[in-house]
């Protein structure tokens, strides 16, 4: 990809493709001032070559709205790219021996820290025991999270300095913590980051989003989650250097403290419940695998009572729930605040749902009469989903099949917006949009354009901005600069499987993302107007 420089502040991006409404046939694109500024043919293009500050040959490359991830755990997804990585670790002992060989390669960390651990799909399917992370360890403290951040394993050494610990809800003598005592240990373990190694981290993280092509990450902190130094220290950190943009969200009752950290809401990972695989997740039936239905943290009470505070003083609320009968709560909830505030100004806010896994047609309906966003990760239909998946292990086949129903809800009218949940899973815009267009049940699909959508101006819509996450005239410059295979268009009456590349189409055309073929790869992401990343070499 070839340019030249002028001296004004003005960009022309010319010879690619555009994926713009404004002219699905647009090959060039001229930014300004942060904007874009114009979008149409090589030909008209002409008219811009003179004054320009650069010109950039897209040499055929696809241009496209930068992606927003609508759910990131910005510090914890740094540490992971530079911590102890179990995602891929195919035993229990080979976890083991990753451990050992991470404690030796760390000798000056005061404590270690890993994730992604799923025991799930380990042979014989159980954790790793006190005892084992202590000689793996080598005595020293050491904090594994589980793949869906719920719950986690901890040495001997790192639960003494929890005063009180084996006191607290969720505690486990030899086994994985939740609930009080995984929070109360997770804060020891995190507390023990410097604030060097946590500034190191976030920058790690927003580098590697930049080089996937998202402009936008919305960060879902909270006091059980990370801490209020950090969630400011990323804000701030965003602000002064080049990146992609950071959106706050504060997941505690105060809205107050919201306000005053610099947050968009009191909303987030603020937990109605917990994780399906922690076994945490709220539910109206039992466990298929377990005598229980999980666990409540809010009830629609609480619920209500927040979305009114937060109504009234202009926030967003925002909710973590994941099982039907945590959905259900919210909902009720929600309307509960309706009738007392007025249906228009809740459906206003924009309020949130985060991850909404566990829905059903009543509930699906709330969110369309409320006026609720549903925050989502296709990628855990991707990684837990289908037959054999932890889903079905968890909840039995019927129950597994229901879950993540895309299609229905944006038949109803449900606001989508993707993200990752990164760490839980891996910052992977392309492969997040594949895995929604490929659900494991095939009537929970959405079109790729669907799916992209909610990728891209899904996520500036749940923050209340309509204006921006396209490529049209007027709207922010954020994009993204991307080589790949020849473009489709899906045929209208086929969500997945019939494909056009006919132009007369007259629709801006996309990737194919069909399972086993290659996924676009970035080659510059732009945040406002301003390059924040270019692949070596382009």
């Amino acid at each position: 990809m070839s340019e030249s420089t002028a001296t004004s502040d003005t960009v022309l991006l010319r010879g690619g493709e555009v994926h713009s409404p404004a002219d699905p046939f647009a090959t060039a694109m001229v930014v300004e001032r942060g904007q874009i500024a114009w979008v149409g043919s090589e030909g008209a293009a002409d008219a811009f070559a003179d004054g320009v500050a650069e010109v950039v040959d897209l040499e055929g490359a696809l241009v496209t709205p930068a992606f927003t991830d609508a759910h990131v755990h910005t510090t914890s997804t740094g540490l992971a790219l530079t911590g102890l990585d179990l995602s891929d670790a195919p035993s229990l002992d080979a976890a083991l021996t990753l451990v050992r060989e991470f404690a030796a390669a760390r000798p000056a960390d005061r404590v270690l820290l890993g994730h992604g651990w799923d025991a799930a799909r380990w042979p014989g399917g159980r954790p790793p025991t006190r005892a084992e992370l202590d000689e793996a360890a080598g005595g020293r403290p050491l904090y594994l999270s589980r793949i869906d951040v719920h719950s986690a394993v901890a040495t001997t050494a790192l639960l003494d300095l929890v005063p009180g610990v084996t006191a607290r809800a969720g505690y486990a003598a030899d086994g994985p913590l939740t609930r009080d005592a995984h929070h109360a240990v997770r804060a020891a373990a995190l507390g023990a980051v410097t604030p060097a190694q946590r500034t190191e981290a976030q920058r790690a993280a927003l580098a590697h989003a930049a080089s996937l092509g998202i402009g936008s990450v919305h960060e879902c902190a909270g006091p059980e989650i990370s801490s209020e130094d950090d969630f400011t220290g990323l804000l701030r950190l965003a602000a002064e250097e080049a990146g992609p943009r950071v959106v706050g969200y504060w997941a505690e009752q105060d809205v107050d403290k919201a306000r005053a950290l610099g947050a968009l809401g009191a909303a987030g990972d603020l937990f109605v419940d917990g994780s399906l695989g922690s076994y945490t997740a709220c539910l109206h039936q039992p466990y298929a695998d377990a005598g229980h239905t999980g666990t409540a943290y809010l009830d629609a009470a609480a619920v209500g009572a927040h979305v009114v505070a937060c109504t009234e003083a202009g926030l967003q609320a925002g909710f973590h729930a994941i099982g039907d009968a945590a959905v259900a709560a919210v909902v009720e909830g929600v309307r509960a605040a309706a009738e007392k505030v007025g249906l228009a100004r809740v459906r206003a806010a924009r309020h949130r749902v985060e991850h909404a896994e566990m829905l059903t047609p009543e509930t699906i309906a709330g969110f369309a009469e409320l006026g609720l966003t549903a925050s989502v990760q296709p990628a855990f239909d991707a990684l837990w989903g289908g037959e054999d998946g932890m889903y079905a292990q968890r909840l039995g086949a019927e129950r597994a099949r229901a879950l993540n129903p895309f299609a229905a809800l944006l038949r109803t009218g449900v606001p989508l917006a993707f993200g990752s949940d990164s760490p839980v899973t891996p910052l992977d815009p392309w492969g997040t949009v594949r895995a929604a267009a490929f659900h494991r049940t095939p009537e929970h699909r959405v079109s790729v354009r669907a799916a992209f959508t909610a990728h891209t101006r899904g996520g500036w819509r749940a923050i209340g901005r309509d204006d921006a996450g396209v490529l049209v005239p007027g709207a922010p410059a954020d994009y993204a600069v991307w080589r790949t295979e020849e473009l489709v268009v899906q045929a209208p009456d086929d969500r997945v499987a019939r494909w056009s590349t006919d132009p007369r189409s007259g629709t801006p055309g996309l990737p194919d993302l069909s399972p086993g073929g290659d996924l676009p790869v970035c080659l510059r992401t732009v945040v406002g107007g301003r390059t924040v990343f270019v692949r070596p070499g382009e």
